[in-house]
């Protein structure tokens, strides 16, 4: 059984508001992320009695770092008290990190197709791609190694593995779950919330 665990998506960056492939380029949020990570913070702050009980863990990428830094600061807590994991990276889009789907099909057009058919299994092109399906594989191994009531800061491809593993929502239901950027996910007894 897994512990009690709260999960925050980085706040938005200007390759979101882009759609631009993000995956594992290191980008930085832009002021709406920080309001949204500061939202988030106060939220947990009206949650979480006892923050001492909690492990806090982000992504190791920028802008899951300075997201988990502004929400501990809104706990009232010092802003670098947490970790990181190289598991809660973003899933890796290899050579279309960067671009938007126009950009990649005025390079080659149709070449998008295929990830729009199977999303969870699509391999990007590129020597460091992922798919959906790996990524989920690297997000279970952080998951079984939970100990401790969590606090994390992460992104939207290891969210969509969470509700997969332990949402139980197929692949196909995974790959095209919307991941809001102002919420909290609560995973408690195999119960997910959005708050």
């Amino acid at each position: 059984m897994l512990p009690l665990l709260y999960i925050i998506r980085h706040g938005q960056t200007d390759w979101n508001v882009e759609e631009r492939f993000q995956g594992q380029a290191d980008t930085d949020i832009n002021a709406k992320g920080r309001a949204e990570a500061d939202r988030n913070g106060r939220r947990l702050a009206g949650l979480i009695d006892d923050p001492a009980a909690f492990d806090f863990v982000a992504s190791p990428l920028r802008r899951t770092c300075e997201t988990m830094e502004r929400v501990r600061t809104e706990m009232g807590l010092p802003p670098h008290g947490y970790s990181t994991d190289p598991r809660l990276k973003e899933v890796h889009f290899g050579d279309w990190q960067g671009l938007t789907y126009e950009e990649l099909e005025a390079r080659e057009p149709g070449c998008t197709r295929a990830r729009a058919q199977r999303k969870w299994h699509f391999l990007p092109p590129g020597a460091e791609a992922e798919s959906y399906e790996l990524l989920a594989w690297r997000v279970r191994g952080w998951l079984d190694a939970l100990e401790r009531p969590t606090i994390c800061v992460t992104h939207g491809g290891v969210m969509r593995a969470v509700f997969h593993w332990v949402g139980g929502l197929s692949a196909e239901e995974a790959a095209e779950l919307n991941v809001p950027q102002d919420l909290i996910l609560r995973v408690d007894n195999g119960a997910l919330e959005w708050l």
